[in-house]
């Protein structure tokens, strides 16, 4: 009996060892079953044609999920797409968020009047406004930092990524940890934001 006891209490042990990460790794194939909900927003591979939308194809399934749980919690406001999560669950995210990481981005063209400024700002900041550098978080190619959550952000939609730096900087998104990126957007210009997101939108993704 105490044999028992105690092969129970160390596969207890292993278990409770295991990381969060193997308990809820997502199921692409799953996901892909779910994502068919999201195919007309976001198209089946997740390269969104409307450049309002962004694209979610490559993303670090971790940032994905956290914007999912965001959008559900209300932390960060769009009714169209707590809509779309209000029947989600954990696993739903999970799933969801490994089949679009899978995916390939479609590469994108910059502004070539105004991607010779979004390249310094991207990689110098602006230091006069206090702006920071995006190359510190978002890496050099823009694939951002998935262990961090600091999201990819080559090949994005200019128009996306500078909707959601104005949206930043006016506060009605708010879903940034540690206000990092409320702090960064505060100081940018409407020709900073267009132009840094031009250079993004040019990056090559790996």
């Amino acid at each position: 009996m105490n044999h028992k006891v105690s092969a129970l209490f160390a596969a207890l042990s292993v278990s409770l060892l295991l990381p969060l990460s193997a308990v809820q790794a997502g199921d692409p194939q799953r996901g892909q079953e779910l994502s068919q909900a999201c195919a007309a927003c976001h198209q089946a591979d997740g390269n969104s044609i409307n450049p309002e939308w962004p694209k979610l194809a490559g993303q670090h399934p971790k940032y994905s999920v956290k914007q999912l749980q965001d959008y559900k919690s209300g932390r960060r406001e769009n009714a169209l797409m707590a809509g779309q999560v209000a029947g989600l669950d954990e696993q739903d995210m999970h799933d969801l968020s490994a089949y679009f990481a899978e995916q390939q981005i479609t590469s994108a063209t910059a502004d070539e009047d105004v991607v010779e400024r979004g390249e310094q700002i991207y990689r110098g900041g602006v230091p006069s406004q206090n702006v920071a550098a995006c190359i510190a978080c978002h890496g050099p190619n823009g694939n951002g930092n998935p262990e961090a959550m600091f999201p990819a952000v080559a090949g994005q939609h200019a128009q996306y990524s500078a909707d959601q730096l104005r949206y930043f900087r006016s506060g009605e998104r708010a879903n940034d940890n540690g206000r990092m990126m409320r702090a960064v957007a505060q100081n940018m210009t409407d020709a900073d934001i267009e132009a840094v997101s031009q250079y993004m939108a040019g990056l090559q993704p790996n």
